[in-house]
């Protein structure tokens, strides 16, 4: 394949610095596509959230058992939705179910702001899994007072506890993860992975006490259970068959052995027959088998990602999110990016680390583009557009990963953007100018570096902890930071147009800084509320990525803060030394997740990652009133519908698009409530 052949399909895509690690962050894409789609992508805005369609490219090249596969993982995938809802807070269903039944009984006027307000609301809830901002993490407030619900919930007898209740309008659990420095983070946490009365001090102590048999392959103690008091004695309800969500698991156990039953091969039927003990068991021994297995799993034409796996939304990083993704691979541009994960070692070999926090041998790192087929859980409606697992270190080490990027999501966002956005906060007209040329490619590789390089790079020094001990609630921030700085280090590199990926490197660099700077020091700011801390993971460490290059280059003016016309832009005077920067944070962030170091990173986090300048937020937010595009997005799925035979026997299976967002959630609601 020649050079400008690469480039255009390259430009195909769109990343925005996220990945699963990634997951809540979308950055939205720049560039206007040249001529409508034909495909109707929009489908509603509301509050903050934009919501939007996918299709599923490949669908009509799969065989119909391999259609099966999808349609069966999909649907496991959809069973354990209400564990999503669960984990998130306490009285998230109750008050689902409360709501829901007033929209869909209520008979009264509909034309009021209240009602309108109050449909609002519902929507936010829906997209959100639960009462809590999926990206932020603040309480949802409703437009609405106390008195109009209980109108509403009169009028459709429909009923809500006192403390669900009260919980909708009141300051209480006010924050559903909190990652503040000096409070106890997972008492002051909503989020239901922890009974009442547990504290930061007991998690610690009690997973201190657990010990793997191989100390050299830790068990990821805590990922699938809820740690509780009892009688003053901590213990650990496991999410597994006849344990809690133990309804929901066996749904989901149902429809993934029907998958195993059509898997397109062994290794794959394999994997799948792990899954499933492990959901029946919870055995975490099964689970680390289970990925081994999946990661080696890597032919044929359908993948997936199911279980508790994530673990963003617990603020001490034990406990995993529920979440599921199927897959199509896209061959043809798999195939195009296979040259990242070929030369994995390259980049660690010459990588800016310490040479003693280098990996001899990077092994098994795999790079797809794929097209996906249906989400759920932690992955929906807020979803990644690039994902890498396992996330076990050992099993990083010693087997290797999956990483993946989500095409059809990224197409999708490409077919919806728009670059207003971009011309208000960038400094001059070259600026532009690289990210309406470069900008797609640059967002793309910078995915791909983060996922495939950045993930799978360094090593943690002998008798070190896993990170999520030494690190506590700073882990997660430090390592996007340090997969984001080793995609910077090497997005200004000319090895990537010696590889043929790019063909102006230094052009495609400079756009990724401008942008990567654009962001982390201004734009992203338009998700918080004036005087509000940074407290989420991804944009906590964009900040304190740009913050510290900002500071530490103040000297040789690297990056100019610039006024203009009561404006402030920033704009990067010295690429190279800028690069040097990225490098040496590198090290660093290397460093402390290689040495444990819970003082340096705690520093680096707070010094340049929470706080943020009130002047400048203030003048974002404002500057950002003109725009009508909601800052986040999200996706309805689209539907997989199978036809049958008068024996029952799935003879096609059809894919049709929901009309709505509110009719999507609510078919999800009938259809796959297994927890009341």
């Amino acid at each position: 394949m020649n050079l400008r052949s690469m480039t255009i399909f390259l430009l195909m895509l769109v990343a925005l610095h996220a990945c699963k690690d990634d997951k809540k962050e979308i950055v939205e894409p720049t560039n206007e596509p040249k001529e409508a789609p034909a495909f109707e992508y929009f489908v509603e805005q509301f509050a903050d959230v934009r919501i939007l369609r996918y299709q599923i490219p490949g669908w009509e090249n799969l065989t119909l058992k391999e259609q099966k596969l999808v349609y069966y993982l999909t649907q496991a995938g959809l069973a354990g939705r209400d564990i999503m809802w669960d984990q998130n807070y306490r009285h998230n269903l109750q008050i689902r179910t409360a709501l829901e039944t007033i929209y869909t009984n209520y008979d009264g006027d509909k034309f009021s702001d209240d009602w309108k307000a109050f449909e609002t609301y519902l929507k936010r809830v829906w997209f959100s899994n639960g009462i809590h901002h999926h990206y932020s993490n603040d309480k949802l407030k409703p437009g609405f007072d106390r008195d109009y619900l209980k109108f509403l919930l009169a009028e459709t007898h429909a009923s809500l506890d006192d403390e669900a209740f009260e919980v909708i309008f009141n300051d209480k659990d006010a924050k559903k993860v909190n990652q503040a420095k000096g409070v106890d983070n997972v008492a002051e946490s909503a989020v239901n992975f922890y009974g009442p009365g547990v504290t930061n001090a007991d998690v610690e102590q009690f997973y201190k006490n657990k010990k793997s048999p191989d100390p050299h392959k830790p068990l990821s103690f805590g990922l699938n259970s809820k740690l509780v008091k009892e009688n003053g004695q901590l213990k650990e309800e496991v999410y597994k068959s006849g344990g809690l969500y133990g309804a929901a698991i066996d749904e989901i156990i149902k429809w993934l052995e029907l998958a195993k039953g059509v898997a397109e091969n062994e290794p794959q039927a394999e994997a799948l027959g792990l899954l499933i003990s492990y959901y029946k068991t919870g055995d975490l021994q099964t689970w680390d088998d289970y990925n081994v297995a999946w990661t080696n799993a890597t032919e044929g034409n359908v993948d997936y990602i199911n279980s508790f796996i994530e673990v963003y939304n617990d603020p001490l990083g034990y406990r995993g999110s529920y979440e599921n993704i199927v897959q199509i691979n896209d061959f043809d541009m798999s195939q195009k990016m296979k040259v990242l994960s070929d030369n994995a070692q390259w980049f660690e070999d010459n990588s800016p680390l310490m040479e003693e926090h280098k990996k001899d041998k990077v092994v098994g790192v795999t790079y797809k583009v794929v097209n996906v087929a249906g989400e759920s859980g932690d992955a929906s409606p807020s979803t990644p557009i690039g994902v890498n697992l396992p996330n076990a270190n050992w099993i990083r080490a010693a087997v290797g990963s999956k990483s993946v990027s989500l095409g059809n999501i990224i197409d999708a966002y490409n077919n919806a953007g728009g670059s207003e956005r971009l011309k208000e906060f960038a400094n001059d007209q070259e600026e532009i100018q690289l990210e309406e040329t470069y900008g797609q490619l640059a967002d793309k590789l910078h995915t791909a570096l983060h996922e495939v390089i950045g993930h799978a790079s360094g090593r943690i020094n002998k008798g070190v902890g896993e990170t999520k001990e030494t690190l506590k609630n700073y882990a997660s921030t430090l390592e996007e930071g340090r997969a984001d700085l080793l995609g910077l280090y090497f997005l200004y590199s000319p090895k990537l147009q010696e590889l043929g990926l790019v063909d102006d490197w230094k052009k495609v660099g400079m756009a990724a800084y401008d942008g990567y700077i654009r962001n982390g020091l201004m734009t992203q700011l338009v998700r918080l509320n004036l005087g509000d801390d940074v407290e989420e993971a991804h944009m906590r460490n964009r900040q304190w990525v740009s913050a510290w290059v900002f500071e530490k280059g103040k000297q040789d003016n690297v990056i100019e803060k610039i006024t203009r016309e009561g404006k402030t832009y920033y704009n990067i005077n010295n690429y190279e030394k800028l690069h040097e920067l990225f490098g040496q944070l590198l090290r660093e962030t290397q460093r402390i997740k290689s040495e444990g170091d819970f003082n340096a990173v705690e520093s680096l986090v707070e010094t340049y990652g929470v706080k943020v300048d009130q002047q400048i937020h203030a003048e974002v937010l404002k500057r950002n009133e003109q725009f009508h595009t909601a800052p986040y997005s999200g996706f309805v799925n689209p539907l997989l519908v199978p036809e049958t035979n008068a024996e029952g026997e799935i003879t096609a299976i059809k894919v049709k698009q929901p009309e709505s967002f509110s009719g999507q959630m609510l078919d999800y609601s009938k259809n796959f409530g297994f927890l009341k």
